[in-house]
C-alpha cells in the first residue's frame, strides 16, 4: 500500500513523502518536496495525491469522504533565475551605478528577454513577474534617455569595462533601420539603404573594442553619409585618445 506522510526536516521545513510499504515490512519512500508555509505543504500534498492516483478514474460508491483538495490555483509566477541573472549582468557592467534608473533598467532587460515595443515591454515585464512601470511613465522618461548626458554616462561605464585608453583599438560600423511609413520627418528620411529599401530610415553607428564589446551607439538622420557619422561618435567615449578603424564586423 502507499500513503502520504509529512515529516519535519533539519532546516525546519515540512517534507511531503509518499511511502510505499509491503507486507514483508519493506518500505520505499518517494520524496515529493519540502515546504515552509502551509500553502506550500498543501500544494505538495495535492501533487502527491495526483501521483498516487496516476491518472486513474474514481468510481462513485456513494461513500462520503472528506474532500481531497485539488491543486492550489496559481496566482502569480516569476522568472526568478532569468531576471536575477540579467539584473546581475546589468549591475556587473556598471550601468546601475552609471544611471541609477529603474525604469530604464526594466526596459533594457525586458527587451533582452523579448525584443518588442515600449508599450509591449509592459506586458513582458508582467509575464516575467516583476513590477512594471506604466506606459505613461515610460513616455515621460524618454526625454531623459535621449539626452546626451545620459548616454555619456552609459558610454563611460562601457569604456571602463575595457580600460579604454589612448592605445585602445576601436572598431566602427554603421547600419540602417527602415520604418514602414511613406513620409519622412526630418530624422527618418530615405537614403542609402543597406537593405535596398525605399522607405524612410535612420542610420545607426556602433563603436566597439577589438573584441566586439560595444562602447557607444548613436543614431543619425537616414540620409546622412556614413563618412560623416564616425567622428561625432568618438568624443562620446574618449575624446581624441582612440585609434579608430572602420570595420564591417563591428556591428554585433
Amino acid at each position: 500500500m502507499a500513503y502520504i506522510r509529512t515529516v519535519k526536516t533539519a532546516s525546519g521545513a515540512t517534507a511531503v513523502q509518499i511511502v510505499h510499504s509491503s507486507r514483508k515490512g519493506s518500505r520505499d519512500i518517494e520524496h515529493i518536496g519540502s515546504g515552509h508555509t502551509d500553502a506550500e505543504v498543501e500544494a505538495l500534498k495535492a501533487a502527491a495525491r495526483q501521483r498516487l492516483a496516476a491518472g486513474q478514474g474514481e468510481l462513485d460508491l456513494a461513500i462520503q469522504l472528506p474532500p481531497a483538495g485539488g491543486p492550489l490555483p496559481i496566482t502569480a509566477t516569476r522568472m526568478g533565475h532569468l531576471w536575477d541573472s540579467l539584473a546581475a549582468a546589468y549591475a556587473a557592467l556598471g550601468f546601475d551605478a552609471a544611471v541609477d534608473d529603474e525604469v530604464f533598467r526594466q526596459l533594457v532587460l525586458a527587451r533582452i528577454v523579448e525584443p518588442t515595443s515600449k508599450l509591449d515591454a509592459v506586458r513582458v515585464l508582467e509575464e516575467i513577474g516583476v513590477p512594471a512601470p506604466s506606459y505613461r511613465t515610460i513616455k515621460r522618461r524618454l526625454s531623459l534617455y535621449s539626452a546626451i548626458g545620459f548616454r555619456e554616462q552609459l558610454a563611460a561605464a562601457c569604456a571602463a569595462q575595457v580600460n579604454l585608453g589612448p592605445a585602445t583599438l576601436v572598431l566602427y560600423d554603421v547600419t540602417t533601420l527602415y520604418f514602414e511609413t511613406d513620409e519622412g520627418d526630418g530624422f527618418r528620411e530615405p537614403g542609402f539603404s543597406k537593405e535596398r529599401r525605399l522607405e524612410p530610415q535612420i542610420t545607426v553607428g556602433l563603436l566597439s573594442d577589438a573584441n566586439g564589446f560595444p562602447l557607444m551607439v548613436h543614431a543619425f538622420e537616414g540620409n546622412k553619409a556614413e563618412t560623416k557619422t564616425m567622428l561625432p561618435t568618438l568624443p562620446f567615449t574618449h575624446p581624441a585618445s582612440c585609434s579608430p578603424m572602420m570595420s564591417p564586423q563591428a556591428i554585433l
